[in-house]
Formats: structure tokens, C-alpha cells, sequence
């Protein structure tokens, strides 16, 4: 009954005097964006990049992984990244929150706060829970590009629980919560340390771990452009959920973000198109598509601080930068990083949180971070910070991943069988993306 007793009932509950449906519908409407990113966005983008024969391994990689975290992120993984620190403090610094469950009613309906500081915002805990979540499922979701077409599906249904505890949980402590980066003056507005420097270092240590693709013949060209080109503008438009939603509410500080984000995004399409067209001789939509998403990564440490002219400089920097990284440096590395995750992903948000240093403006901050300002604006410290930071994160990353692959690898291969790894999904999963898939193979093994 729509009107009746129970709904008045629901009614004063929610006129608490801490609530702001405004805010509260944002925070809910900006975590679906972000969990469209995931999927179908990097389902159908990595599906498309890869081999018509691996796109159901692929997309289920990505499926399962957004599925798998958000049951661990309810049951253990929130209040390690979001919790008070009562686990770990050391010499004043919070280092970890404090591992338990947010399942209650009690919990759920309450005023959300947040880290070590005790962080208050006008929403309940049960839409941040959701909300951050969306951030800790789109990390593992971005490393599959690196480990596509050979990871056993098996090792990964192992891995993602435990990088998610073990990595992604204690990055967003440190940053997102306040621990203890935060604590000496670290920032990262929206996971351009704690998302993808995170995924793109994870993505090469995996890769390093299971070993290379099997190359044959030139079959590596992206087998569909179509969904290369539908999941990358899902990606985009989900990316103003993604850095519009950080503050935590429907603001102003939001609005710059978004602006920002999609500002940065066209820069950078643009420069690694002329980047191509310069040195490669045509511009390609691949190399349009990557340019996007370099640049949506670079923003995301920045996007809440910085004026435009900042966001513009930042996409400069992203089209331009991992460009060199992606085309002449992980070439030369010996590493099979599938679809390039590291330097979209990993040198993209290095670059971005280091430009953060250099370009926050306190008169943007002063919506969201009263005081703090970059180098550009007086404050070297901010700068050397953040590439404190950055190297620490990366350190940490790499070393982490490499401990729970080889545990891992102890009790399960990492790679697929030859099987799976020659024949792809009809292998690996007993089905296929195209009916005709199954007859092109016979084809080509002729």
C-alpha cells in the first residue's frame, strides 16, 4: 500500500536530520554509472580488443570479478578500507581499518562515516557502501586486459577476492579514508593511485606471472570495432559518476569534477590522435578510444582540484606521455601486457596524480579541501608528496601481487591448459560468442 501506515512510517525515518536526498539520490545515481562502466563497458571494450575466440573468457573474467568483490566488500573489505582504524596505528599514522562485516540493518540505515577522522556525509552508509564498491570491483575488472587469451580462469576466481582484501583495501585506507598517505598530505580525488596505478601495476605483474599469449599468425587485431567503440562511451559518459561522485553529494566542487573529466577525455582523444597521425601516419580509432581513457585516468587524481586550464594540460600530458609509454617502451619490456593496461592505466594515473601536485587550485579546492594548493600555486610540498606516493603505491602493488600469484600458483596454475589457451571459450566454457566461431577455428588450424 503506497500511502499507508508503513510508508508514513518510512517517511519520518527518512527526514533524519543528517539526510539529503539531493545528495543521497547522486551518490546512488553515480554509483550505477560507475558499476555501468564495469559492466557492459570494459566487458564489451576487452571483448572487442581481444580475439573473437577468447571474448567469452574475456567478459566472464570481468562478470565474475564485479560479482566476486562485492560479496567480499560486504562481508570483510569495506571497513578494512573504510572503517576506524582500531586495527593498525602506527606512531599516530592509520594504517588499516578494521576487517568485519556491513550487513546489519542498524549499520546500513546509519549516517555514513568513514576513515580514521571519523568523515561524515549526509547519506547512509548503505549508499557509500555501494558507491565505493563500484570503485573496488572496476579495479580487478581493469587488470583482465592484462592476462586475457592464457590466465586459468580458476587462479583468477582466486586472485580477485584475495587482491581485493590485500590491495585494493589497504590503497584506499591510506587515501580514500585518510589513513596513513592522506595523513602526511597525499591526495588522490577519485583513484588515479588507489584504481588505476593499482590495476595498471597489477596488470603487469600478473602478466609477468602467467607468461605471454600464444601468437600465431597476425590474428591480435581487435576482432570488433563496434564494441571496442560502444564500451569505450560507456566507459566515458560513466566516468562523470566515477569523479562526480567523490564529494560525496550533488556540489559544486561535483559539477567542476565533471566538467573537468569529460574536458581532459577530449584533450587527450585529440593529442594521441595527432600522435599518431605524427609518428605512427593515420590516426586509428584504437588509438582514439585509448587516448579517451588515458585521459579520463589522468583526471581522476585531479579532477576536483584543478580550474580548466589544468584539466587541459593534464590531457595534454595524457595523450602524449603514455602514447611513448604504449608504443616504445612496454614493447622494448619483454612483458605480454595483453591490451596495454600498465601504461593506460598505471603511467596515466602516476602522471595524473604527480600533475595534481603541480595544478590544484585553491580556488577550486576550496569547495571540497580548503587550503590545499599544488606547486603552480605556491605549495612545492604538494608535488613532492605525491610523488612520494606514487612510488610507494607502485612498490607495494608489485610486490603484493607477486606474493598472492606465486601462493596462488602453489595450489592452482595460473595458466590455462593448452586447450583453452589454443581453442579459447569452446575450451574454457563450452560455449561461444559467434555460432560461427567454432567453424572459423577449424579454418584456421588447417
Amino acid at each position: 500500500m503506497l500511502f499507508g501506515p508503513k510508508a508514513t512510517s518510512g517517511n519520518l525515518v527518512t527526514g533524519s536530520s543528517w539526510l539529503n536526498t539531493g545528495n543521497n539520490s547522486w551518490m546512488m545515481i553515480a554509483g550505477t554509472l560507475v558499476g555501468l562502466q564495469s559492466i557492459p563497458g570494459v566487458a564489451l571494450y576487452y571483448a572487442g580488443l581481444t580475439r573473437r575466440k577468447h571474448a567469452v573468457n574475456t567478459s566472464l573474467m570481468v562478470f565474475y570479478a564485479f560479482a566476486c568483490v562485492l560479496i567480499v566488500w560486504v562481508a570483510v573489505a569495506y571497513r578494512m578500507a573504510f572503517g576506524p582504524g582500531s586495527l593498525l596505528t602506527v606512531h599516530g599514522y592509520s594504517v588499516l581499518g578494521t576487517p568485519a562485516p556491513s550487513l546489519s540493518g542498524y549499520f546500513l540505515g546509519m549516517q555514513s562515516a568513514y576513515g580514521p577522522g571519523g568523515s561524515l556525509l549526509s547519506i547512509p552508509n548503505a549508499t557509500f557502501i555501494f558507491f565505493q564498491f563500484v570503485f573496488a570491483a572496476i579495479t580487478p575488472v581493469l587488470i583482465v586486459g592484462g592476462v586475457i587469451e592464457r590466465m586459468n580462469f580458476r587462479a583468477w576466481m582466486l586472485y580477485v577476492p584475495m587482491f581485493t582484501v590485500l590491495v585494493y583495501a589497504p590503497l584506499a585506507y591510506w587515501l580514500f579514508a585518510g589513513g596513513w598517505l592522506a595523513q602526511m598530505g597525499a591526495v588522490d580525488f577519485s583513484g588515479g593511485y588507489v584504481i588505476h596505478l593499482d590495476a595498471g601495476v597489477s596488470a603487469l605483474a600478473a602478466a609477468m606471472m602467467v607468461g605471454p599469449r600464444v601468437r600465431k599468425g597476425s590474428g591480435h587485431e581487435a576482432h570488433n570495432m563496434m564494441l571496442v567503440l560502444a564500451g569505450t562511451g560507456l566507459i566515458w559518459l560513466g566516468w562523470n559518476g566515477f569523479n562526480g561522485g567523490d564529494p560525496g553529494g550533488a556540489t559544486i566542487d561535483a559539477s567542476i569534477a565533471v566538467l573537468n573529466t569529460n574536458l581532459a577525455a577530449a584533450v587527450s582523444t585529440v593529442t594521441w590522435m595527432a600522435m599518431d597521425q605524427l609518428l605512427r601516419g593515420k590516426p586509428s580509432l584504437i588509438g582514439a578510444t585509448t587516448g579517451a581513457i588515458t585521459g579520463l585516468v589522468a583526471i581522476t587524481p585531479a579532477a576536483g582540484y584543478v580550474n580548466g586550464l589544468g584539466a587541459i594540460a593534464i590531457g595534454i600530458a595524457a595523450g602524449t606521455v603514455p602514447w611513448f609509454f604504449l608504443n616504445r617502451v612496454e614493447p622494448k619490456m619483454g612483458i605480454d601486457d595483453s591490451l596495454g593496461v600498465f601504461s593506460s592505466h598505471a603511467i596515466s594515473g602516476l602522471v595524473g596524480g604527480i600533475l595534481t601536485g603541480v595544478f590544484a587550485d585553491p580556488a577550486v579546492t576550496a569547495y571540497i579541501e580548503p587550503g590545499l594548493r599544488g606547486a603552480l600555486y605556491g605549495n612545492p610540498s604538494l608535488l613532492l608528496v605525491q610523488v612520494f606516493s606514487g612510488v610507494f603505491v607502485m612498490g607495494y602493488v608489485l610486490l603484493a601481487n607477486l606474493g598472492i600469484l606465486k601462493l596462488i600458483s602453489l595450489f592452482v596454475p595460473l595458466r590455462a591448459d593448452e586447450a583453452s589457451v589454443h581453442h579459447g571459450d569452446i575450451a574454457a566454457h563450452g560455449e561461444v560468442a559467434y555460432a560461427e566461431e567454432v567453424h572459423i577455428e577449424r579454418l584456421e588450424d588447417t
